[in-house]
């Protein structure tokens, strides 16, 4: 069934640069995730190509030679898109295009094109259409180098220029327009929210795929579409939510991911107020991810963008059902002992001790320890309850089955 996939889905390459920002273990972390983003986007990622440079070639973003030995892997393996790890600017967009003569993506047109395909209301594509505007833009110009490759330069340069020119106000109209578009949906996002009341808010987040729906889906009971795919929800779900007897509104947000296009952080801005207006986060982490903790910077980066780093928050470790760890013999001496050895009683043990009762280990798919997640949530839910109703002692009592307090 695999093989079958491959065989119909579009082959890509993908190419990253080892520089002095980012050593070869971290470009290889981000390779894999960029497979993983091709996979969820419909292709597959035949082979890779890094290069280690400084800095990017600010021309063709690698260098000439190797950018010469990816058009012939190109052309002699029939490859239809080359995909870049880092966003392209227009100048080398243009000069790559020249050289590989293939579709070119980056990293953000990848991951627009794949919220493009995952919006499922008029807000998530309004707010989609509204990034990809803004990244399309500046980047007009090498739609029309065709024309030059057809009937060569003279004669073209002013019709062309012209063309673009109307291009590019279409698209600036365009933009106006879906930003009064949000701008009224906005509104209307907020009065929703005011109308929920007092009720206390709380909020899922974490890195894109860490099972966050799937726990929402466990929690409320509700059927929210999840998938082991990058970006599965996009659309903000919210619902409510009674543990014992204290309801509250439980809110599904979409997953961050490292170098997050900045036109979605700007378009996406309703979903994100949705952390904003927050009372209690739910910071849900992928253990099983061997780079689990760069991924928590990852997300705490972006809350701390959205003014959200300072709220309550609980860390919820998920998929210990699928957590792995490497084995040293007991006669081995030589090995040494690094975090890819660690138990999860060994994780517990480090800087997550620290954090006492704010970190949990669970697994939603299999409902492990879902008791504990379920009586934390409870106590921290209920503090900022009884701050907001201080005269509702008898929302706090436990009942036993036939309905007598505890």
């Amino acid at each position: 069934m695999i093989e079958e996939k491959k065989a119909t889905s579009e082959k890509a390459v993908l190419i990253a640069v080892v520089s002095q920002y980012q050593d070869e273990e971290k470009t290889t972390e981000y390779l894999d995730e960029l497979e993983f983003l091709t996979l969820t986007a419909g292709g597959v990622a035949v082979k890779r190509f890094t290069q280690k440079l400084e800095k990017p070639n600010p021309k063709t973003f690698i260098g000439a030679g190797k950018l010469e030995d990816i058009a012939a892997y190109v052309d002699q393996n029939n490859i239809g898109t080359a995909i870049f790890d880092d966003e392209l600017n227009p100048a080398q967009l243009r000069n790559i295009e020249k050289v590989l003569e293939c579709k070119i993506l980056d990293r953000t047109n990848l991951i627009l094109d794949i919220f493009a395909q995952r919006a499922q209301t008029s807000y998530a594509r309004t707010q989609v259409e509204l990034a990809q505007c803004q990244y399309l833009l500046p980047r007009l110009t090498r739609l029309w180098t065709h024309l030059s490759r057809q009937k060569g330069g003279i004669g073209m340069r002013g019709p062309g220029e012209t063309e673009i020119e109307t291009d590019r106000r279409i698209i600036r109209d365009k933009i106006s327009l879906l930003k009064k578009k949000l701008l009224t949906i906005d509104k209307q996002m907020a009065i929703q929210r005011k109308n929920r009341g007092r009720m206390v808010r709380v909020a899922l987040v974490g890195y894109t795929n860490v099972g966050k729906s799937t726990l929402m889906n466990v929690v409320s009971k509700s059927d929210v579409f999840a998938e082991n795919k990058l970006f599965a929800t996009l659309d903000t779900t919210v619902r409510k939510v009674v543990i014992k007897n204290i309801p509250f509104l439980l809110t599904d947000t979409v997953g961050f991911i490292r170098k997050l296009p900045t036109q979605l952080i700007e378009s996406f801005k309703s979903t994100l107020d949705e952390v904003r207006e927050a009372d209690l986060l739910l910071h849900v982490v992928d253990i099983s991810h061997a780079n689990f903790e760069d991924h928590i910077n990852s997300v705490n980066k972006v809350l701390d963008e959205i003014e959200s780093a300072d709220k309550p928050t609980i860390l919820v470790f998920n998929k210990i059902d699928a957590y792995t760890h490497k084995t040293i013999d007991e006669d081995d001496l030589v090995t040494e002992r690094t975090k890819d050895h660690y138990t999860l009683n060994d994780w517990k043990n480090t800087w997550m001790n620290e954090m006492g009762e704010n970190s949990l280990f669970i697994s939603a798919l299999n409902s492990e320890n879902l008791e504990e997640f379920r009586e934390k949530v409870f106590e921290e839910v209920k503090k900022v309850h009884m701050q907001r109703f201080p005269y509702n002692d008898y929302l706090y009592l436990e009942y036993d089955d036939k309905g007598n307090s505890i």
